[in-house]
């Protein structure tokens, strides 16, 4: 390949300044297109440490951008139902264009609703005082003498773990707002493509972050108790409510929720007659509280040997629990303590020794149980916990109760219909409807493997409304 001489440095009459150049192989179409998204990352950079007085080197910019060729302009139609992106306005694969679907505003009005959004979440939970408290845990943790009391230490680790994990979720996502502004202010069509592809899920995980900024009651901070109990409907009750204990572990663990059961009673046949169990992380009694109350079941009876369609209930309650600064009395004399032997399967020691305990508290008539513990003595003191917090629902509720009263509100008509929570149908067709809020979802199978997160936002969001009104 013949060399251009002026390109090494020499003019024609005199030699060479170099007797050969290294030329670098040609780039991949994947490497280009690297690289050249690489350098408008760093043209974005450059622009955001423009003082103002660059509106010249911007505007420039924009208009070679606009003149690099005839690209094709595609309309952005986004679903606020659905989440989709959709890129054309007409048919896309042939497929005719969905009714419901509603034309989105421009991605610059989108991120600005984005944004204001995203500072009324930051008024709420105030990021420099989460950042101040971490500091100061942080402080207590360096401590050598924390270890010394194991529960406090470990609820310094886990506060810290919180903040950290929420300072970071918040810095996250407005630092996608921050790269979607500078996108949109260089006006390149594919750095605009590429922020408008991310408007869904940011939106979506800005308007969960919003759910936290609703749950302002007095122990929405707090864990949450929840007991399930089986209702009518024979065997097929004791089997849906073991399928809603899966249901409610399987999206704790979706989420990395710490959980921990206290006591599992099994049926004879099939499922659990009731069982109890404990979701450890902030806000989870005010995620949960929503799903207290009856929930029904509709489906082809798996126990009955002719295939008929069977009608199961089953009954969850949640409860906050119960911190020292509560004072939650419990006399020896207003409880009855009974020991047995642990039911269900167990191992070595455990279904052979009384380490069961169940207590009775004689006043209300509320039963705990727990046999999840090798030691009657353990037993005893995570039964205490779970009464205690039922006694705190208990008197939380008697309160509401009498406020309700005294303002002269009225419950709504219907038998049940203040109980009851959602229906899911199985057969002759697949929905989950909530009673309350009216949100419907056909995918059952994904809502029992614990895909709760539009039920719980939607009831939060009831509840508040319930609340202001």
């Amino acid at each position: 390949m013949p060399v251009d001489a002026s390109a090494l440095g020499a003019d024609e009459s005199g030699p060479p300044v170099a007797a050969a150049v290294a030329i670098p192989p040609p780039m991949t179409p994947a490497a280009a297109a690297a690289d050249t998204t690489q350098v408008r990352r760093g043209l974005i950079m450059s622009v955001l440490l423009q003082v103002h007085g660059s509106g010249a080197v911007l505007a420039s910019f924009q208009r070679q951008q606009r003149g690099l060729g005839a690209r094709e302009k595609r309309m952005r139609v986004l679903s606020r139902e659905t989440g989709r992106l959709v890129h054309s306005p007409d048919k896309i694969a042939g497929h005719a264009p969905v009714a419901s679907i509603s034309v989105s505003t421009e991605p610059a009005e989108e991120r600005k609703e984005l944004a204001a959004t995203m500072a009324s979440i930051e008024a709420v939970l105030k990021p420099d005082d989460m950042r101040a408290e971490l500091g100061k845990l942080e402080t207590e943790a360096a401590d050598p003498d924390l270890w010394g009391d194991q529960e406090r230490a470990q609820r310094v680790t886990r506060r810290m773990s919180v903040l950290r994990a929420d300072l970071a979720r918040l810095d996250g996502l407005r630092g996608r707002l921050d790269d979607l502004a500078a996108a949109l202010e260089l006006g390149d069509d594919d750095l605009l493509a590429e922020a408008a592809a991310d408007l869904p899920a940011l939106r979506g995980e800005i308007e969960g972050l919003e759910i936290r900024t609703l749950l302002a009651g007095e122990y929405d901070e707090r864990d949450a108790v929840v007991t399930i109990n089986s209702g009518t409907g024979g065997t097929d009750a004791a089997d849906w409510a073991e399928m809603l204990m899966r249901m409610y572990l399987r999206w704790a663990e979706r989420h990395d929720y710490a959980t921990e059961v206290f006591d599992t009673s099994y049926a004879e046949e099939a499922g659990i007659k009731s069982a109890t169990f404990v979701v450890r992380t902030p806000f989870a009694y005010g995620t949960l509280a929503g799903e207290h109350g009856v929930h029904r079941l509709v489906r082809i009876s798996p126990f009955d040997n002719q295939a008929r369609r069977q009608t199961s209930f089953a009954g969850v309650d949640v409860t906050p629990v119960v911190e020292e600064a509560d004072h939650v009395d419990i006399p020896e004399d207003e409880i009855r303590v009974d020991v047995y032997r642990s039911s269900g399967p167990g191992g070595q020691g455990v279904n052979t020794t009384d380490s069961a305990v169940r207590l009775t508290h004689l006043p209300t008539g509320i039963v705990v149980t727990c046999q999840n513990e090798r030691s009657q003595i353990q037993n005893r003191a995570r039964a205490m916990e779970v009464l205690a917090a039922k006694l705190l629902e208990e008197r939380r509720r008697a309160e509401a109760a009498e406020m309700d009263r005294l303002k002269g509100s009225r419950n709504t008509v219907g038998f049940g219909s203040d109980d009851k929570v959602r229906d899911y149908v199985l057969h002759p067709y697949q929905l989950v409807k909530d009673a309350r809020t009216g949100l419907e979802v056909g995918n059952t199978g994904a809502v029992l493997d614990g895909d709760l997160d539009a039920f719980i936002e939607a009831e939060v969001r009831w509840r508040r409304s319930q609340a202001d009104g």
